[in-house]
């Protein structure tokens, strides 16, 4: 009995001890669990209470430097370059702002050391308004990106990317200073005294033409090969615009954007692709026409044709270059377009003589047609016009003129007694400018013909004729030129008799206009040539204006008196300032090479030199007589008008023009 109670006992214990274990396992684990429950919650207070501090701290430095992009004259400051104050002392071009399409939106400047240990600072562009909503709407733009990026940015040169803005040539120092003699653009001067806007300038269809009945609903591509406010930019975007007009669609391809012309291209609500790849060739291959603007669009068209091999066959390449070297960029591709188009017969035969040495044979044969003057230049110069303008008669056109002259010359600081020669091109060797002075320099400095030092050279400058063979060019030139000037038209030189006698009025003084500053087409080294020669010739500086790149310039033209086209090399291709000039009653004195021989007609509407420095003593020959015979560059001027009239108007070029449509469009 007693081992049985002994037994249960020790069993009841047995049973009870695992039990009281389990018990206090269980009051052991429960313990714990509340503890990290509440410090969890605890954990995730603090959390939260952290993310909410670092969203208002984020949120207050988005503040700061938001507010700190928004103010303009601190951007440049707060993206690691120094702010620059605004000018404000050009009125007329701040009250117009829309207007004027400027080289470029900050002072550039170069420092030019001259003897006697002084500096010279010649500013290369002033600071302008024109497209002040673009540059605050790119502004918003930056502030969306990241600081990364912003970081990235600092590393590189300050670029102003604004679409009416033309970019200045990089490796031109940047500065504050400003040369006195820089002027125009004059665009707000313009719309003040002819009372116009932009807006009426652009609805030019002549309703009644084969032009408008061949391009009404029909879709045209334009490839255009940058937006430089140069020569073939212009004339396609005004292709573009009377194509609009006439009731067409288009489609503009640009291969290269920097330049000046963006803005212009969306005022006349011209669409330019997005992409010049895949989706322009897609669009080209649907289109009825496609018409390239340049040699230099090549590339483009060799792609599309890769894609597309039936377009060939609507492609009319608007070929507006005269160079060796553009041509052996475009050889590949000359034989698969449908049909070239030039602009002169000198450049067709040049073209088609390096065909037939590369055994290039062409699809059919080319087209010629010239550039033409623009109807807004021919409403101001008086000439017969579609433009929609108000209803001015012809006598009160000219009173216009005159008084825009006036205003134009007064801002200049120019005189009745001085003569303006005027040229208007991209800055370099081929254009011919060093030349120029050099020509002008004997009248300015009462001094023999210099010869200004060397300048360096550029691998752009332009072909230029063997040795040998300019030898023999200038030496036949010179001769005719000898002969011509002593034979200058009959009425010419009793004129100068008469005016050497009777006039008894003050011997007028040269004063030279040189545009266009900021072109991208412009040479660095060559413009810092320039300006480093006139530096050390304070006479020759003092007669030297110079203006920015611009589509303004019927104010130009209106206060120039001579026009000089010094074109070097082949000469120019066509000329079209040639035109323009001589639909303002401005004679013109160019190189008997390229377009301008086809142009000018010697001794009638203007005076021809050879090319290279030999032309020099010709040219300076030619300016002086013009300085010294009112009357015969003014007899100069109405005979180019009159030549303007009868072959260089609009109608004129698309006359020329509804050939190549018949030919390459297809029928309705």
């Amino acid at each position: 009995m007693e081992d049985c109670n002994n037994k249960g006992e020790v069993h009841a214990n047995f049973t009870k001890q695992p039990l009281s274990r389990s018990v206090t396992t269980l009051k052991s684990t429960l313990t714990p669990r509340r503890e990290s429950k509440g410090g969890a919650q605890r954990f995730g207070s603090n959390r939260l209470l952290l993310w909410l501090f670092l969203i208002t701290l984020w949120a207050y430095l988005g503040f700061c430097v938001q507010s700190r992009w928004a103010h303009d004259d601190k951007e440049e400051e707060f993206s690691g370059f120094e702010s620059r104050p605004r000018d404000t002392t050009n009125s007329h071009v701040e009250q117009n702002q829309h207007h004027d399409l400027i080289a470029k939106n900050i002072s550039l400047s170069v420092n030019i050391e001259i003897v006697g240990n002084k500096t010279m600072d010649v500013a290369l562009a002033k600071k302008e308004y024109g497209v002040l909503s673009q540059l605050k709407a790119s502004s918003r733009k930056r502030r969306r990106r990241s600081m990364r990026a912003l970081r990235g940015k600092r590393k590189r040169k300050h670029r102003v990317e604004s679409s009416g803005i033309e970019e200045q040539e990089p490796g031109i120092p940047q500065g504050n200073a400003t040369y006195g003699f820089l002027v125009g653009p004059f665009g707000s001067i313009e719309d003040r005294i002819l009372q116009w806007g932009p807006r009426r300038r652009y609805e030019t269809c002549v309703r009644n033409g084969d032009f408008v009945r061949l391009v009404r609903s029909r879709r045209f591509v334009l490839i255009f090969h940058e937006l430089s406010m140069t020569g073939a930019p212009l004339s396609m975007m005004e292709l573009a615009t009377e194509l609009l007009s006439c009731g067409a669609s288009i489609s503009a391809v640009v291969l290269s954007r920097k330049g000046g012309l963006m803005q212009e291209l969306a005022r006349r609500q011209i669409k330019v692709l997005e992409d010049k790849a895949y989706l322009s060739f897609k669009t080209s291959i649907k289109a009825d026409l496609v018409i390239a603007g340049s040699a230099v669009c090549a590339s483009w068209i060799e792609q599309y044709i890769e894609h597309f091999p039936a377009g060939a066959s609507q492609v009319a390449w608007w070929i507006m270059e005269n160079r060796r070297e553009y041509f052996d960029r475009a050889k590949d591709v000359l034989h698969r377009v449908k049909i070239l188009v030039f602009l002169s017969e000198s450049q067709s035969k040049q073209w088609q003589k390096w065909c037939e040495e590369g055994g290039i044979k062409l699809r059919s044969q080319p087209a010629l047609v010239p550039l033409s003057v623009n109807d807004e230049l021919a409403f101001v110069a008086g000439m017969p016009s579609t433009v929609n303008t108000p209803p001015f008669s012809a006598e009160k056109m000219d009173e216009r003129r005159k008084l825009l002259r006036d205003s134009i010359r007064r801002e200049m600081g120019l005189t009745d007694n001085d003569m303006l020669v005027m040229t208007l091109s991209s800055i370099n060797r081929g254009k011919g400018q060093l030349l120029l002075l050099e020509s002008a320099s004997s009248i300015v400095e009462h001094g023999p013909l210099q010869h200004y030092k060397k300048m360096p050279n550029s691998s752009d400058d332009g072909e230029y004729l063997s040795t040998l063979a300019r030898k023999h060019h200038i030496r036949k030139l010179l001769k005719e030129s000898s002969v011509a000037l002593n034979n200058i038209s009959s009425n010419f030189i009793n004129r100068r008799e008469v005016l050497s006698h009777n006039d008894g009025t003050m011997a007028q003084t040269l004063k030279i206009l040189i545009g266009s500053v900021g072109s991208k087409s412009n040479k660095v080294d060559y413009v810092k040539g320039l300006l480093s020669i006139l530096a050390k010739h304070s006479n020759m500086s003092k007669s030297v204006l110079w203006t920015s790149a611009t589509t303004r310039v019927a104010s130009l033209y209106s206060a120039a008196d001579v026009y000089v086209i010094n074109s070097q090399g082949l000469g120019e291709t066509f000329g079209r300032v040639t035109i323009e000039a001589m639909a303002f009653g401005l004679p013109v004195l160019g190189t008997d090479a390229g377009g301008t021989q086809e142009i000018v007609e010697h001794n009638v509407t203007g005076l021809l030199h050879p090319i290279g420095r030999p032309g020099n003593h010709v040219l300076a020959q030619n300016l002086r007589f013009l300085l010294e015979n009112r009357l015969a560059r003014e007899q100069m001027g109405i005979e180019g008008r009159k030549k303007v009239q009868r072959m260089f108007l609009k109608q004129h070029m698309y006359e020329k023009f509804v050939e190549v449509l018949v030919m390459c469009m297809r029928s309705k």
